[in-house]
């Protein structure tokens, strides 16, 4: 075994560029150099801290390629003890967010962040994401494999979400927490899960779930935005962030506005971001971004389905489905589709720790690629 693994590392450090699937890197790339592109068109009209803001958004790109390379280059056995360490340190975090005497629940309605210095703010919840998958997974495969019993394992999965779960509904950060859930719904499909169950479960949700969160979790100002979705034209104040993200996104015409005359979107750098792709790179931009964010997720679902071990293909699937709840919900919520989030736009959104954890996800995807070509 360790002359096995030896033989991986001197593979890989002799031959990295061989083993760097491509298919994921590139779609990736462009996903953040678009990103970069259209937030210096939002940030340089009308923000007071331009083009400070720009800056520190691509030294977070920067800093999470450094960190994605970092992966990449760690044996794909070290996975187990990156999760482990990436669960603890979020769950740390978690808990020193409502004791820190930081808060921005008076402008973001959550007391999600913390204020580290050099770092800034920093969303916890969002390394918490990735910490549960991988640590999930492991437990996904070792009941799989039969070295624990069904029981045993849901058990272990009670203990391992419950703690961040909590914490997190106490924000309350229902959208990070819907992420969460979503994700891990996806690995217990992918495990083995029968189909009957999902509608079951679905069933109970609608039945009891939304009703309880309706009447006892929802604040006002969110019930507001669902109302809004399905009853068009009832809460006209509440919809005012949605009626100027159509309004930008009809301006940008097939390849951009460039008239200089822009639509006022609210949170059009992180939130509405996706309105302002279209307002500066129209029609064209647009499918651009639709198509490179399908491309990447149906290649990291194909990467998961070649991995050796199931518990690499649940993370990737878990990781995959974090990332297709992020792009959809943020699309889908800037058109009218979908209730209005904070839920960012991967790569492109403004936010450094929206930025770096997103790469830090990319890293774990990549280096089980490309563990994935060392071993055929």
């Amino acid at each position: 075994m360790e002359k096995s693994k030896s033989g991986i590392e001197r593979l890989r450090n002799n031959n990295y560029l061989r083993t760097v699937d491509y298919f994921l890197i590139v779609p990736v790339f462009l996903l953040t150099v678009i990103g970069i592109y259209v937030l210096n068109k939002v940030l340089s009209s009308g923000f007071d801290d331009y083009p400070r803001n720009l800056y520190k958004q691509i030294f977070a790109a920067g800093l999470g390629i450094v960190i994605t390379l970092i992966i990449c280059l760690l044996d794909t056995h070290f996975m187990k003890l990156v999760g482990w360490a990436i669960y603890l340190a979020s769950l740390f975090l978690l808990i020193l967010v409502p004791i820190d005497g930081f808060s921005m629940e008076y402008k973001w309605g959550a007391d999600s962040w913390l204020s580290i210095p050099v770092v800034g703010m920093f969303q916890p919840s969002e390394l918490a994401k990735i910490g549960l998958v991988m640590v999930a997974s492991q437990v996904f495969e070792m009941m799989g494999e039969k070295e624990i019993s069904i029981i045993r394992g849901l058990g272990y999965l009670a203990l391992i979400y419950a703690p961040p779960m909590l914490l997190i509904l106490n924000q309350p950060d229902l959208g990070t927490a819907m992420v969460i859930i979503f994700s891990f719904v996806c690995i217990l499909f992918v495990w083995g899960v029968k189909y009957r169950y999902f509608l079951l479960a679905i069933s109970a949700a609608i039945v009891v779930g939304i009703p309880f969160i309706w009447n006892f979790y929802l604040a006002p100002y969110q019930k507001k935005r669902i109302l809004s979705l399905v009853f068009e034209g009832t809460n006209i104040s509440g919809e005012y962030n949605l009626v100027q993200s159509k309004a930008a996104i009809a301006s940008g015409g097939l390849a951009g506005n460039n008239t200089g005359v822009f639509v006022r979107v609210p949170v059009k750098e992180s939130d509405f971001i996706y309105s302002a792709v279209s307002e500066h790179l129209g029609f064209i931009g647009t499918t651009a971004v639709i198509f490179l964010a399908f491309f990447f997720l149906c290649r990291c679902i194909y990467v998961a389905a070649r991995s050796k071990r199931k518990a690499y293909s649940y993370i990737i699937i878990g990781l995959t489905s974090a990332f297709a709840v992020h792009f959809i919900e943020n699309m889908g919520m800037s058109v009218g589709l979908l209730p209005i989030t904070g839920i960012p736009l991967p790569f492109i959104s403004l936010g450094g720790t929206s930025m770096m954890v997103n790469y830090i996800s990319f890293g774990i995807i990549l280096n089980i690629s490309m563990d994935r070509k060392i071993s055929s």
